[in-house]
């Protein structure tokens, strides 16, 4: 099995070095050997997941292959592969939107200069997310982490000659570094009290209540931050939209099951150690971005942007679904979204690559992403409108869709939270309110791409052409994924998870912090709390269910009259309404807030950091050096007037002296003779003046 795993995870990165480095000089750019080299790791994946999962139908499976990495002391780093079942359910996801974004890309990127650079980022993209999904422990997890950001860069930023397009992936990779800096004092928080970053001896380290209470949920708050990033939550949800200026498949693949998934990922990988207090911090954080991000979505005009801000709802309710304890729901909308979210983004490659067509034969230069050059592609492109229309039927969470029990089992379970804790009651209404809006942005779409009449020229419109069969294909495969039966099986229920196979393999786990009750008492307790909290969810069930349908027809209903049946009118209620309006048009000014905000407090504080280093830091090693200047000037005129000018001067009186004793020094015996005498008169005279006082 080991080989098998390492073959899924290692043939991208192969694929990686070699159409990066030879691909200019392989046939078609090397675009084959990406393509093998994932869709041969789907086909692993899916022999996994069939021989080792659904045959075994072990909700307890896993395997783990791990090795020293650093040894010193008594204590080893080991590192490693994590199998079990949700590494394999994720491993499925994540080769299978990456095979068909690899397939589309291959019609989509035709013609680009870059082509088979395209098709490397790609595969290193891919090889990214498999490390993060198989690592076993928080330091393998957080390399990988990393290793996703830069490609999301590379990819983001991939026609690098728009301003845009750059702008877009520093600005990405930027956000994203604000909450991996959490992410990483989390890591280094556990590490430090439990001396582990293996998870499974983490959870057992929180179980023996090594790790606990405040130390704890803070812990898990700041793991949470790298979700918050990676996820696009509230307030690190910027980047995301922006993300748009990649390529289409771009962002199929970090929208759909990859980037956006590997903060939800987390989160659920680290769910059995989060506490009450970092659990309610994340169902907030998820249910607010669920319905802010909602509410933009429906004023958006670029069929892109719409999905974008989608995508952050949608993750939002994954997040919140975790908040509130609703593990199996929350992974299993991971899952369905992945498919119909891919299957919605490479829906809309479609469109923007025959509309760009169709456009550029025109002579036109409108934009080929905005909705309100679109209208009657239903007629031009009929595989593409009902795929996407099949992908946003699930999204709405129309019944007999994955997207319906999906959903449903998230609102089902908060609906239950809230009902045994009432003063948490806004976290449901986020979630029914989204439902709602969910449902009328993406009929919105529907309608004003593919419904009436095409609003462009005649000649853009006798263009348009139905997508060649390498971009429909994907959305073929997609769309039957959309549908309940693949995740029901064998109870195929098509209201609820339960009774199918991923419910069964993937139920909710035990929290490591939580008490288990023993002795007979105990368990005849537990089983009666169990039997009251499984009559609750079965109540919350079926309401949620009841009003989630209602909601979203809600929706559907109101998008048809204003804008199939066009009985109402949009802009009228764009102006009655025109504050709300320009706050959901302009992103609620996230953007202009944060640019006043964090942007020009960062710029500011750099100057004042600046100022400082020039002239409080700099001033004093200036300083510094003008002083020592100035002494070493002084010290030079002591040092050559003052010790100098003693020993010159000394040397010169001498020098003086000298001259005057050569006088005596004559040679004549009868000289030494009178000096002689001389000296000794003055001595007597000068001892007879001395008698005389």
């Amino acid at each position: 099995m080991l080989a098998i795993v390492l073959s899924i995870l290692l043939a991208p990165l192969a694929a990686f070095a070699l159409v990066i480095f030879f691909g200019r000089w392989l046939p078609r750019g090397g675009d084959w050997v990406s393509l093998i080299a994932i869709w041969g790791g789907l086909g692993l994946s899916l022999y996994l997941f069939f021989a080792r999962i659904l045959v075994a139908y072990n909700p307890t499976f896993l395997e783990n292959f791990s090795f020293d990495w650093l040894v010193w002391g008594d204590y080893r780093l080991t590192v490693g592969i994590a199998l079990d079942n949700m590494a394999v359910m994720m491993l499925v996801v994540v080769t299978l939107v990456s095979a068909v974004v690899h397939l589309f890309s291959i019609g989509y990127m035709k013609g680009d200069p870059r082509y088979s650079q395209f098709f490397a980022y790609l595969s290193f993209f891919s090889f990214s997310m498999l490390g993060l999904v198989l690592a076993d422990n928080l330091l393998v997890i957080y390399a990988f982490w990393e290793l996703v950001g830069l490609s999301s860069y590379l990819l983001i930023g991939f026609w690098y000659e728009k301003d845009s397009a750059s702008d877009a992936g520093k600005k990405a990779f930027i956000t994203n570094r604000v909450g991996d800096a959490g992410m990483l004092v989390g890591i280094l928080l556990v590490f430090t009290v439990l001396g582990t970053m293996n998870l499974r001896e983490i959870t057992e380290g929180v179980a023996a209540g090594k790790l606990s209470g405040g130390l704890l949920t803070t812990a898990g708050i700041c793991l949470f931050l790298g979700a918050v990033g990676k996820s696009a939550q509230f307030p690190l949800h910027v980047w995301l939209p922006d993300a748009m200026e990649g390529p289409t498949p771009v962002s199929a693949l970090i929208h759909a099951a990859t980037m956006v998934a590997a903060g939800v990922y987390l989160t659920a990988r680290i769910f059995v150690i989060l506490t009450v207090d970092a659990s309610l911090v994340i169902a907030y954080v998820g249910g607010f971005t669920a319905i802010f991000a909602a509410t933009i979505a429906v004023a958006q005009n670029d069929i892109k942007r719409v999905l974008a801000y989608s995508t952050v709802s949608q993750l939002g309710y994954m997040v919140m679904a975790l908040g509130v304890g609703a593990y199996t729901a929350g992974f299993f909308h991971l899952v369905t979204h992945a498919m119909f979210k891919a299957c919605l983004f490479l829906g809309s490659g479609s469109v923007i690559h025959a509309l760009h067509h169709a456009l550029h034969h025109a002579g036109s230069h409108a934009d080929a992403q905005d909705l309100r050059n679109m209208g009657g592609l239903r007629k031009r492109m009929p595989l593409t409108f009902w795929t996407f229309l099949i992908a946003t039927v699930a999204l709405s969470g129309v019944p007999l869709t994955s997207g319906f029990i999906s959903k449903d089992a998230i609102l089902g379970g908060t609906l239950a939270f809230v009902m045994e804790h009432p003063v948490h009651w806004p976290l449901a209404l986020f979630g029914f309110c989204a439902a709602a809006l969910t449902a009328f942005y993406m009929f919105r779409l529907v309608y004003l791409a593919f419904a009436g009449t095409f609003r462009g020229s005649p000649q853009a419109e006798s263009h348009l052409r139905e997508s060649p069969a390498v971009i429909t294909a994907p959305l073929i495969i997609l769309s039957t994924l959309c549908f309940f039966a693949f995740f029901t099986l064998p109870a195929l229920n098509p209201t609820t998870p339960e009774g199918g196979w991923f419910a069964h393999l993937f139920p909710n786990p035990p929290r490591a912090y939580e008490t288990a009750l023993s002795g007979e008492h105990a368990a005849v307790a537990g089983h009666g709390a169990e039997a009251a909290t499984e009559s609750l969810h079965h109540t919350a069930h079926n309401a949620a269910m009841l009003i989630s349908i209602l909601v979203a027809g809600l929706g559907i209903w109101i998008a048809t009259l204003g804008y199939y049946w066009k009985r109402i009118s949009p802009a009228y209620w764009q102006t009655r309404f025109g504050v709300l309006y320009r706050g959901m048009f302009h992103k609620w000014w996230s953007d202009e807030i944060y640019d006043a905000t964090v942007i020009k407090g960062t710029l500011g504080f750099s100057r004042l950091l600046a100022w400082f280093d020039l002239r409080g830091i700099d001033g004093v090693v200036n300083g510094s050096a003008w002083l020592t200047r100035w002494a070493s000037v002084v010290q030079g005129w002591f040092d050559l007037r003052v010790v100098d000018g003693l020993v010159n001067r000394a040397a010169w009186f001498v020098g003086v002296w000298g001259k005057f004793v050569r006088r005596f020094q004559s040679g004549q015996i009868q000289r030494y003779i009178f000096y002689s005498l001389l000296v000794v008169g003055i001595v007597v005279v000068l001892n007879w003046f001395g008698g005389l006082r």
